[in-house]
């Protein structure tokens, strides 16, 4: 009978290995950790949500509603989608849960999948991780400054490499009528050179013209009049405040007119975070104000701001030393099948310990079960044979110095009395 052929990954969607999986988790890891210090706790949100919620949040005119979702009729019939972007759910899980009645000036994190259905490319996937932050029931500046000083001492924390933040003011209610009626006229004098999507995006929200991805309307685009020469009065002390503020704490950045993020519910401030030398898919963070998202999907009227940090593409911004911990402290080598139940029980001794310790069977040499171990990283490998066992024994080789001390000590001996051997003052 043919052998049946292997099953490829889904276009688009990859799989994360070790050791770049560890480094994911350190990401994670220091998310906590930053967050945590900025007084955010962290939710799990749910993967799939109504399609609704996104028709309604991100604008139905989007790129991502009109292309990118993955969305599908349940068996009962419910238009349900995987989410692409994180925002929204935190939004509805704020209005359902009650937490909008309790805690208003809520401040949560994320981490976890998106789904967008765009071309691959380098950066660019179909599933893609996030880690993001959310606070709602402010719309000081002081909130929008806190958030950006917490992003870039995450990405400094993390290890991430040439990365600059960039800044923009989208307006609001009341300057930004009037600035979308001037970019809907500025698209209709070169209406002859837009795509037939921004032909449409006239018709039906003008400002999302700024946001097309093709180059010859991108060209057009970049000639169009600037909110920033347009915001209220409120808006221009909103945007002064804000950059008063990171200028304070010494945050570097850039004001960056062309910047429109590409969802609808944006307003005031919009920011990203670019990063050098990873290729055309060089935004590793972006976020910005979204005052009108809660109202709009049900709620009471309060403002919120929020960022979203793309792992994949800060893992090319990190150096592997950076973000990826050392192998296992220690590697267990049974060197015959009697040695396997002993070394079991010190390998489980020590990791309960809180060492990080291997574990590898017989049926090799000696030889080949030190490169096994000198593989994963390990600095110490604890040999078990017939002698050691009937010595009650064991023999440590030092996988950098490589030594060998025969180690005079019961193998339920202390995890301290083992890692004392290798450095002294060592701990698990």
């Amino acid at each position: 009978m043919p052998r049946p052929a292997t099953i490829a990954a889904v276009k688009g969607f990859r799989d994360i290995l070790p050791p770049e999986s560890r480094r994911w988790r350190e990401f994670e890891r220091a998310a906590a950790e930053v967050f945590t210090a900025y007084g955010f706790g962290e939710i799990r949100l749910a993967v799939v949500e109504r399609t609704e919620l996104f028709a309604r949040s991100l604008g139905e005119t989007t790129d991502v509603v009109e292309k990118e979702m993955y969305s599908f009729a349940d068996r009962d019939g419910t238009a349900v989608t995987l989410r692409p972007e994180a925002t929204a759910g935190v939004v509805r899980a704020y209005l359902e849960s009650g937490l909008v009645h309790r805690e208003r000036a809520a401040r949560l994190w994320y981490a976890g999948p998106m789904f967008r259905r765009e071309r691959p490319q380098k950066g660019r996937y179909r599933q893609f991780q996030q880690i993001g932050a959310e606070m709602l029931g402010r719309d000081d500046p002081l909130a929008d400054a806190e958030l950006l000083v917490m992003l870039m001492r995450y990405l400094a924390v993390v290890g991430a490499r040439d990365v600059k933040l960039a800044l923009n003011s989208l307006g609001d209610a009341a300057c930004r009528p009037a600035y979308r009626e001037r970019v809907r006229a500025f698209g209709e004098a070169h209406r002859a050179a837009l795509c037939a999507d921004c032909h449409r995006r006239l018709e039906r929200n003008p400002l999302r013209l700024l946001d097309c991805k093709v180059e010859g309307c991108r060209a057009v685009m970049a000639r169009a009049p600037r909110m920033l020469e347009h915001l209220c009065s409120a808006c221009r002390a909103h945007f002064a405040a804000l950059r008063a503020l990171l200028d304070q704490e010494g945050i570097e950045y850039a004001v960056d007119p062309h910047i429109v993020r590409g969802l609808d519910y944006y307003c005031r401030t919009a920011f990203e975070v670019l990063a050098a030398g990873i290729g055309a898919q060089n935004a590793v963070a972006g976020g910005g104000r979204y005052d009108g998202l809660v109202a709009a999907l049900g709620g009471p009227d309060v403002p919120g701001v929020g960022f979203a940090v793309g792992v994949d593409r800060l893992a090319e911004t990190v150096r592997v030393e950076a973000a990826a911990p050392a192998g296992p402290t220690a590697v267990v080598l049974a060197l015959e099948e009697r040695a396997v139940g002993p070394g079991f029980a010190l390998a489980t001794r020590l990791r309960h310990a809180g060492v990080r310790v291997g574990l590898e069977p017989p049926g090799r040499s000696l030889k080949a079960l030190l490169r096994a171990a000198d593989r994963q990283g390990a600095r110490l490998a604890v040999i078990l044979g017939g002698e050691e066992l009937a010595a009650g024994r064991a023999t440590l080789r030092d996988l950098v110095r490589g030594e060998d001390r025969r180690l005079a000590l019961p193998l339920d001996a202390p995890a301290s009395a083992l890692l004392a051997w290798v450095e002294p003052g060592a701990t698990a």
